[in-house]
């Protein structure tokens, strides 16, 4: 995904967090669940998750600023 699509796709996204199992809708399957708990065990993966209910959840902005540093252009 572009740097571009990804503020798009945050401001259509129906909430102001991410939880970890809907990273693949939210990137359009490019990136999983899996590969952002993968970071997070790392000390690599976006700031501000927080827990809610059994969830792992990110707020929307800090997960598109971690996406947007693995964007390659």
């Amino acid at each position: 995904m572009e740097r571009k699509e990804l503020r798009d796709q945050a401001k259509r996204w129906p909430s102001t967090i991410v939880a970890r199992g809907q990273v693949g809708t939210f990137t359009g399957g490019a990136l999983t669940g899996k590969t952002v708990a993968n970071a997070d065990s790392q000390g690599t993966g976006p700031e501000g998750r927080f827990k809610l209910g059994r969830q792992t959840v990110y707020p929307v902005e800090t997960f598109v600023a971690w996406l947007e540093t693995r964007c390659l252009k």
